[in-house]
């Protein structure tokens, strides 16, 4: 509408015809106001949009012109503008005695109206007048403008601010769903942690209750040839065994078993699995030849937990097939990123191994609780609901994760991810039948337990080895013991012993012989007491005697 400067403040005249145009414009200039004289309609237009304060214009050229383009402009002002207009009319043409005056004032809006002639001074009046509510006008543009500049001001701020509290409630949003997934890890620990204190409570009694029953029941044998009474014992010692095996799953997915882990190549331990899955599954469902990749990368776990972990997943994804179903493991090398990963498993390298089933599959709800200790959807007496709980104590002791994909309907993929090991797998030689047998004979041996029974056990089985056996029934006494022998060449010691125990007693039996070497026999010790303690130098109760020889003979090689 205005560019500003002198030509906001000048007052644009048409007259064409006279001298009305020069005596106005320089009356107007004599009293120090900028006038131009314009030519016709058209030009006046052309001034007034480059910016004026007002036009004094004749009657005549306003009646007789075309004002189309005019009334458009006068239109089209913004709204702070009314352009003002002075009207120069003939003597006796007022708005009131003047019908063509009375048009302009509709077309022009802010018209003022002066009788020719007129005396300079009421020209320059009545110019001033128009020049004062035009400078209001442009006073009234610049705070519209400060307003708009303020408007746009609080615009971006309130976009900012909601720009910012978006992100902080995406940020907000983010850390809901992260401590719901803490919230659920701390409640999964905290049951894990309740049933590791109640199994680590009776596993050390209870273990050691099997070593009796075991180690008689081998000791029973010996001497029996009666089939059905073989049969019994056969029945007796299977169910200590299974006893044991329980045991050692509660003490797994608690997470208080010692592991020993090592470089593993996990095709191996899925080919050498063939008979014992076989004959674990059944002829009900079907085992496909396993899919194993190529070049697949050692994984860092313990191989004997590791076998009874595919043997766990192998007997679920059978308990949920019907006759028919088939059954597929698989291995896999995986790099997983910042996605696609389960949860809480770091970004690496991890070796998969699988097992699918063509089973019911899971729900939503069931595969929520998949991992709590003692849940199961079996039938009262078909299964413990530790079987996934110790899939996922393993995995996450040994540093990896499980994953679990599902339909209802159409089967269960559950994933395990195992670290890469950076060493290669080595092949453990089984140690030959000669190394059931004393090393040399006469060679005395320290038995120290504080179970009279599992004591004599012991010493039972390493007597008919060929060892001479010395027996101790706490840690004092083994110390004493000391004093009136001469030799010693190794030492059984039971780890968890009321007073001194088996860590204390071999720190005291070590200082006085430290060439004799200590084997741990332990029905339950938390894996963090066992830390420095090598898995050959460590005896599962309950234990045969042929482990027992064994893990001795070992420990005597040295």
């Amino acid at each position: 509408m205005t560019r500003g400067g002198e030509l906001s403040e000048r007052a644009l005249i048409l007259a064409p015809a006279g001298r009305d145009a020069v005596v106005a414009a320089q009356i107007l200039t004599e009293a120090g106001t900028v006038a131009q004289v314009c030519d016709t309609l058209d030009d006046l237009l052309a001034r007034m949009i480059e910016g004026a304060a007002l036009a004094v214009v004749v009657e005549e050229v306003m009646i007789n012109g075309d004002l189309n383009a005019l009334s458009a402009w006068i239109e089209g002002q913004p709204s702070w503008s009314d352009f003002p207009f002075l009207v120069l009319n003939r003597r006796g043409g007022s708005v009131e005695r003047n019908p063509a005056a009375q048009r302009l004032s509709q077309t022009l809006g802010n018209v003022s109206f002066l009788e020719r002639p007129f005396h300079p001074t009421t020209l320059v009046s009545a110019v001033d007048t128009a020049l004062r509510g035009r400078r209001r006008q442009y006073e009234a543009r610049e705070r519209i403008v400060e307003i708009q500049r303020a408007e746009a001001l609080l615009e971006r701020r309130v976009a900012d601010r909601t720009a910012q509290l978006e992100a902080a409630n995406r940020e907000l949003a983010a850390q809901i769903v992260e401590r719901e997934k803490a919230e659920t890890a701390l409640r999964q620990a905290q049951r894990l942690e309740a049933v590791g204190q109640l199994t680590s409570g009776v596993a050390h009694d209870f273990n050691n209750l099997l070593t009796v029953v075991l180690g008689n029941v081998d000791q029973l044998r010996k001497n029996e040839t009666d089939p059905k009474v073989l049969r019994r014992l056969d029945m007796m010692r299977e169910a200590s065994q299974r006893g044991a095996r329980l045991t050692a799953q509660m003490l797994a997915f608690s997470r208080r078993q010692k592991l020993e882990p090592r470089a593993v190549d996990l095709n191996e331990t899925v080919r050498s699995m063939g008979d014992m899955l076989q004959s674990a599954i059944g002829g009900s469902v079907h085992i496909e030849p396993p899919q194993l990749a190529t070049d697949l990368w050692p994984a860092m776990i313990d191989p004997t937990q590791i076998e009874l972990v595919i043997l766990n997943l192998a007997i679920n994804a059978r308990d949920a097939m019907e006759v028919g179903g088939a059954l597929t493991i698989r291995t896999e090398n995986a790099r997983l990123d910042a996605s696609g990963r389960p949860d809480d498993l770091p970004a690496g390298d991890y070796v998969v191994v699988s097992v699918s089933d063509t089973g019911s599959g899971m729900t939503d709800e069931v595969r929520a609780r998949a991992f709590e200790p003692f849940f199961t959807t079996k039938d009262v007496g078909k299964g413990s609901g530790l079987g996934l709980s110790q899939v996922f104590g393993l995995a996450k002791q040994s540093g990896g994760g499980v994953s679990i994909d599902t339909e209802v309907g159409k089967g269960t993929t559950i994933r395990i991810f195992l670290p890469r090991a950076d060493a290669a797998p080595t092949q453990e030689r089984e140690p030959s039948g000669e190394l059931l047998a004393a090393r040399d004979a006469g060679m005395v041996v320290l038995v120290v337990d504080d179970d009279e029974a599992v004591r004599t056990v012991t010493a039972g089985y390493l007597s008919d080895l060929g060892y001479d056996v010395i027996e101790a029934d706490s840690g004092g006494a083994a110390l004493e013991t000391l004093d009136h022998h001469d030799r010693i060449d190794a030492m059984v010691l039971d780890f968890a012993m009321p007073g001194m125990n088996g860590g204390e007693l071999a720190k005291e039996l070590k200082a006085r012989l430290p060439e004799a070497p200590i084997l741990f026999a332990t029905g339950y010790a938390d894996a963090e007491a066992l830390t420095d303690v090598g898995e050959d130098m460590i005896v599962r109760k309950p234990f045969t005697q042929a482990e027992l020889a064994r893990k001795l003979s070992r420990t005597l090689a040295a």
